[in-house]
């Protein structure tokens, strides 16, 4: 290297520094799934897309502590859930059944007789309180006395433990030692997250923060927990993903330089050859920085993946620099072809800017950044860079016995259009759907864990996480009235069979309404006391022990209702915040359904309410979102497709030569397809992106295939370039379809099929018109 290079090295290795240190200051990187989730249109579309992120459901994890007595089960049950609710940060609430009476506090404390059901079938009378208080004498005789004993003097009657009752889970698992435990003797537990049940890094953070909660707990022997839900699955995949990913890239960049320097037989010609991609990486990550503040993680991976394609500038350099000749005048000579491909590969992926996808949009600006970069450090950086002493490529004598070879291989012009019109036949006759519209089929989990949490989800009545039962109304309280008014109906419902249970809003809160109807029913202090003397006669209570129960009757006659908006900034308001949705149009409740066995029953249920309530199938949004999302990207393909021609006609400046680089890539990828679904593989959005990433690639090969060339040695130069990065896509991509994931299954396969195909008609097509 020239002393003039290593200068202008040195100058790029400070700049690309400052970039990074610019871009690593300024980006910040989320990890919320819901940025590759299309835009929902439809108002099913965006409950859905809140549901799968702030939803009750996606929030909530199902533990189970096993290994151990029932006594000592039941106490860490105990200690866990004090632990979580102490820990505001990570966890709403956490929920195992147990008592506690000091839950709600002294101003929400009198509201009892408004919120609880009591005063719908009993009155406050000296038969009813009678009745009551003599239990109460056995309850003192147990050995739940020192837990009621503080409490019996202001609630004799147990409307807090009616209400804890009523707002557990609707389907509450037995009881045993005052805390839920299964049917094989494990305890359980609930516990809801702050953060979205699709972010794999709150998640994460709330369950290592109930992971050492556990671990915390004194006494916990050989006791075991286990952990399951929405959340728990985000973290599980993410954590899978990124492994394999790591693994799968650790090896095939071992394979790629030993390739490298298998191929140049130099090490100082590989690190340089390492700049263009290093440098288009961290103009990919600036740009990001600069245009979005931050990016998604899956973004990155992916953009470095697709980034891919700008390995193969340095490579054409380094295959066809010949003998004598100065590297900046091969980089000349190169640079019209390269800069077609270039510029044909970055408006491939202008497709996702269109998407109005964030995580694709993000993906786009990154892999358009970085492979312009890469391709100008490639035409003005590299060749002043590399050391001057090389090996021509087209000196190897097996190079020339495979030109020859490839020369002699018939090429009939019948073969392309057998192969399309075959193809075309084999798709339309193929298994399965053509789309995948299932995002769960995208990131499947072992067995045995959907066994567990199907298990844990029945045995703590847990909701279903595909129906929704929505109701509508013009305020909140309207939601509320209309949650009692079907409460009957639903009930006929869960009594025959249709469901296990219904959580509705009005569970929580009654409508204002039936609060004022409950406190009607409060009789006056004086009548109160007199009831209750007569009550409490020949029992064994002091006389006075229940004034503060007194005080309490006689403050909630004077309150005014409780309101949604009040109730949900309490401690028990988290549940109800989350089931209650405002809209510019009204209000909607949300309420969750446990144990959908008779979906049309419910359906039909929904129907006779005349609009008030309707049954959402998150599983059906879902699919519909993603159908419409793939019908807007395939319009942007398509457009993206028309451009791509268009700017391969002007760049070689006939039509015909044209041809002979679009029709190769174009029947390469529907060949792709056609095997795919011959295979019964069903598309998803991530084929279509390692379609377009394939066709970036196919390109290159193309264009440097139909380039006419001075002589056999310039050919042997050629093939050698392609060769090597078709051998690199194929180890990069080839390990990928080995993955157990889907997600890197579907873009390992796809590419690697596209390459091969790619190359094998090129030659056919490209090579057959010189």
């Amino acid at each position: 290297m020239r002393r003039s290079g290593l200068s202008i090295l040195v100058l790029w290795l400070f700049a690309l520094a400052a970039l990074a240190a610019y871009a690593i200051g300024h980006l910040r990187v989320t990890t919320d799934l819901r940025s590759f989730m299309p835009p929902p249109r439809t108002p099913d579309q965006v409950l859905l897309m809140e549901q799968i992120g702030e939803g009750p459901g996606s929030r909530l994890l199902l533990l189970s502590i096993g290994g151990a007595p029932e006594a000592q089960l039941a106490e860490l049950s105990r200690g866990l859930v004090d632990a979580l609710r102490k820990d505001g940060r990570h966890f709403e609430q956490a929920y195992n059944g147990a008592f506690d009476p000091s839950a709600l506090d002294d101003a929400l404390l009198p509201y009892r007789f408004l919120l609880s059901p009591t005063l719908d079938t009993h009155a406050l009378d000296a038969d009813w309180l009678a009745e009551q208080l003599e239990q109460r004498v056995a309850d003192l005789a147990s050995p739940a006395a020192a837990l009621l004993k503080p409490v019996l003097p202001r609630d004799p009657t147990l409307e807090t433990l009616a209400l804890a009752e009523r707002w557990s889970p609707p389907k509450a698992p037995e009881l045993r030692d005052g805390v839920w435990f299964s049917s094989d003797g494990a305890a359980l537990l609930l516990a809801q997250t702050r953060g979205a049940g699709f972010d794999p890094a709150a998640q994460g953070a709330a369950i290592d923060a109930l992971q050492a909660a556990f671990d915390a707990l004194p006494v916990r022997g050989d006791a075991k927990l286990t952990i399951s839900g929405p959340g728990w699955f985000t973290v599980l995949v993410n954590a899978k993903t990124r492994a394999e990913a790591d693994r799968l890239g650790a090896i095939s960049t071992v394979g790629f330089v030993l390739l490298l320097l298998l191929a140049y037989r130099s090490v100082p010609a590989l690190l340089m050859g390492a700049l263009p991609v290093l440098s288009g990486g961290i103009a990919g990550i600036a740009a990001l920085a600069l245009g979005f503040g931050g990016a998604h993680g899956i973004t990155l991976a992916f953009g470095f993946t697709l980034l891919g394609v700008a390995q193969e500038y340095p490579i054409r350099l380094l295959s066809h620099r010949r003998a004598g000749e100065d590297a900046l005048a091969s980089a000349r000579a190169l640079w019209p072809l390269l800069a077609t491909a270039i510029v044909s590969a970055a408006i491939a992926y202008l497709a996702f800017l269109a998407s109005g996808v964030a995580g694709l949009q993000q993906l786009a600006v990154f892999t358009i950044a970085g492979l312009l970069v890469a391709g100008f450090t490639t035409r003005y950086l590299l060749p002043r860079v590399l050391p001057a002493r090389f090996r021509d490529v087209a000196e190897s004598r097996l190079l020339a016995r495979a030109t020859r070879w490839l020369d002699r291989v018939p090429r009939p012009r019948w073969l392309p259009w057998l192969l399309l019109v075959a193809g075309l036949a084999v798709a339309v006759r193929a298994p399965g759907p053509l789309w995948e519209n299932d995002l769960a089929a995208l990131t499947p989990l072992p067995q045995d864990l959907l066994l567990r949490d199907a298990k844990l989800r029945g045995e703590l009545g847990a909701p279903d996480v595909r129906y929704l039962l929505v109701l509508r109304a013009e305020d909140a309280d309207g939601v509320l009235a209309l949650g009692e008014a079907l409460e009957p109906r639903l009930a006929e419902l869960v009594a025959r069979g249709a469901l296990d249970a219904a959580e509705l809003p009005s569970r929580y809160l009654p409508s204002l309404a039936t609060q004022r109807a409950r406190q009607s029913k409060l009789p006056e202090r004086g009548a109160l006391e007199a009831a209750l003397a007569e009550a409490q006669r020949d029992l064994p209570f002091r006389e006075g022990l229940f004034a503060p129960f007194l005080d309490d009757v006689e403050r909630a006659r004077a309150l005014p209702p409780l309101t949604a908006e009040q109730f949900s900034a309490s401690p028990f308001g988290t549940r109800l915040a989350s089931m209650l949705v405002r809209r510019d149009d009204g209000w909607l409740g949300l309420a969750t359904l446990s144990g959908v066995r008779d979906a049309d029953a419910l359906a039909a249920f929904a129907q006779s309410t005349q609009g008030r309530a309707r049954l959402l199938d998150l599983k059906a949004a879902s699919e519909s979102l993603v159908a419409a999302y793939r019908e807007r990207i395939l319009h942007a393909l398509a457009l993206a497709l028309g451009l791509l021609a268009l700017t391969v006609v002007v760049a070689l400046r006939s039509l015909r030569r044209a041809w002979h680089v679009l029709a190769p890539m174009t029947l390469a990828t529907v060949l792709v397809f056609v095997v795919e679904r011959a295979a019964g593989i069903s598309l998803s959005l991530f084929h279509l992106v390692a379609l377009t990433l394939a066709a970036g690639l196919g390109l290159h090969y193309a264009l440097f295939f139909e380039r006419p060339v001075a002589d056999a040695a310039e050919a042997r130069r050629t093939l050698h370039a392609t060769l090597v990065c078709v051998v690199s896509a194929l180890l990069v991509f080839g390990l990928q379809a080995l993955s157990s994931l889907p997600v890197l299954r579907a873009i390992g396969l796809t590419v690697a099929l596209g390459v091969g195909f790619h190359f094998c008609l090129s030659i056919l097509m490209a090579r057959s018109a010189r």
